[in-house]
């Protein structure tokens, strides 16, 4: 979706459309060009288009204008606001009406050309958060497509996440979000915040571990006109877009101490002011923060500061790794397999049973994102009038290790029953009686856990895998991630 867009650059300036155009053209983009805003709004029903970039200031419909009609028209279409003539405010209220973000003029064209494929990459990413959801529900069901709307998964974590994220949407507590890469952090931040009375504002997000600390300061609070070499043009920052609204920061633990410092006096005061600028801004903004590290271990050795530390985490949401719940896997790999066969328009297909057995005893370090990934490319590989997948389209780096981890298994000295048996039941304790955590501990299917639970007669008091889920349904697939 990045590449292959259809673009609508609004504009009466010739000249700036001419550049933009070809560079987006170059890009691979197809673009579609207009002199003013009725003429927009004209080509808008004529060509079904990915992205509008649109000036704040034309004849006949403003900038503005545009992007509410297309907000109210064409919600999935991302809007990006070039300005020359408004100020900052105008930029603000602007993204308050839910434009993706705004380029002050004159630009830098490889600034434009990172804004759009963010702004592609979201709209992508709201397409499937939209095929996601089912069409209808039973009335009992209503609301739990909307509690964790784009993730799939079931059983005790899942009840617990959605739980947790239900609760926290209430309120205007800070949320810390916990999982390695790949296990759909910023999907439970954007879940709390479409579920909060915030849900009508931005919600902005910015990576943290993608910027060096000098460019994430000026991109969290904004900078002034000539506060460094590069900066032309007066910007606000992502505090000041997210106001009123939920502003996600993603790998929090990789900023820098200096930084912390300032994020801490932001949401302590909820004030900051612009670098190399002396006013002092206000926004009300509910944070969510996000991190793939061992934060009180960073806090131990003076990497992470303590006072921001317990800031953030008032409320945390621990998101397990996919090897530690291998039972959503089935649900997952279809999830996907529809997603994608109806992305490249080809008819609905599985994988076959063989190839399925391999994904489920894969390790996956990289999480649902790894998943997704390989189901894709299976897919793209398979034969288009294929109706079962199988293994060899899997890639290959999948095959060697569970090849590897079957050889290892094979030479091992045969395992005693009694050794099995306390095994078992350390996993059991371990695990709370929960006999899919103890079975993924164990390499083992639940079934056969609670076999030589029975037979050894270590069965748990009270297995929580066996508890009844929530609106009386059976553990399984949910919609969403």
């Amino acid at each position: 979706m990045s590449r292959g867009a259809k673009i609508l650059i609004a504009d009466d300036e010739a000249n700036l459309c001419q550049v933009v155009s070809a560079v987006l053209r170059k890009d691979g983009h197809d673009v579609l060009v207009s002199e003013d805003g009725e003429e927009a709004l004209n080509l808008l029903q004529a060509h079904p288009v990915d992205l509008l970039l649109t000036d704040v200031v034309m004849r006949k419909v403003s900038g503005v204008e545009l992007l509410r009609q297309v907000r109210d028209a064409h919600p999935d279409v991302p809007v990006i606001m070039m300005t020359a003539y408004g100020t900052i405010k105008t930029a603000v209220d602007a993204i308050k009406l839910g434009a993706f973000d705004y380029l002050p003029k004159p630009f830098d064209m490889e600034e434009m050309k990172a804004v759009v494929r963010s702004a592609l990459e979201q709209r992508r990413e709201w397409l499937r958060r939209r095929r996601a959801e089912p069409s209808a529900q039973p009335a009992e069901d209503a609301a739990a497509p909307e509690q964790l709307a784009g993730i799939v998964g079931g059983g005790e974590w899942f009840d617990t996440v959605a739980d947790l994220v239900g609760k926290v949407a209430r309120s205007r507590a800070t949320v810390l979000i916990r999982g390695e890469s790949g296990t759909g952090k910023e999907l439970i931040a954007r879940a709390i915040h479409d579920q909060s009375e915030r849900a009508d504002a931005p919600f902005v997000a910015v990576a943290c571990a993608a910027l060096s600390s000098d460019l994430l300061e000026s991109e969290l609070f904004g900078h002034e006109r000539g506060a460094f070499t590069d900066a032309i043009a007066q910007r606000a920052g992502r505090f000041e877009l997210a106001d009123d609204g939920t502003l996600f920061l993603d790998e929090i633990g990789d900023i820098s101490i200096n930084l912390q410092l300032k994020l801490l006096r932001v949401l302590q005061t909820r004030q900051f002011e612009r670098v190399g600028g002396a006013k002092t801004i206000t926004a009300d903004v509910r944070l969510i923060a996000a991190t793939n590290r061992d934060l009180e271990a960073a806090v131990a050795a003076g990497r992470f500061r303590e006072d921001l530390y317990y800031r953030l985490q008032v409320v945390q949401i621990a998101l397990p790794p996919l090897r530690e719940r291998a039972h959503d896997i089935p649900a997952l790999v279809q999830h996907f397999l529809d997603l994608y066969s109806e992305e490249n328009g080809r008819p609905a297909v599985k994988f076959s049973k063989k190839a399925l057995d391999l994904l489920q005893r894969y390790r996956w370090p990289g999480n649902v994102r790894e998943l997704e990934n390989s189901v894709e490319r299976a897919l793209v590989l398979a034969d288009p009038q294929a109706k079962s997948l199988d293994a060899s389209l899997l890639p290959p780096h999948i095959l060697q290790s569970v090849s590897a981890t079957a050889r290892r298994t094979q030479a091992a000295p045969p395992e005693r029953s009694s050794d099995r048996a306390k095994a078992v039941s350390a996993a059991l304790r371990r695990h709370r009686g929960d006999l899919s955590k103890a079975a993924v501990a164990l390499g083992m299917t639940p079934r056969s856990v609670s076999y030589y639970a029975r037979k050894h007669g270590v069965a748990p008091a009270e297995p929580q895998s066996a508890k009844r889920p929530r609106n009386g349904r059976k553990g399984g697939a949910k919609p969403g991630k």
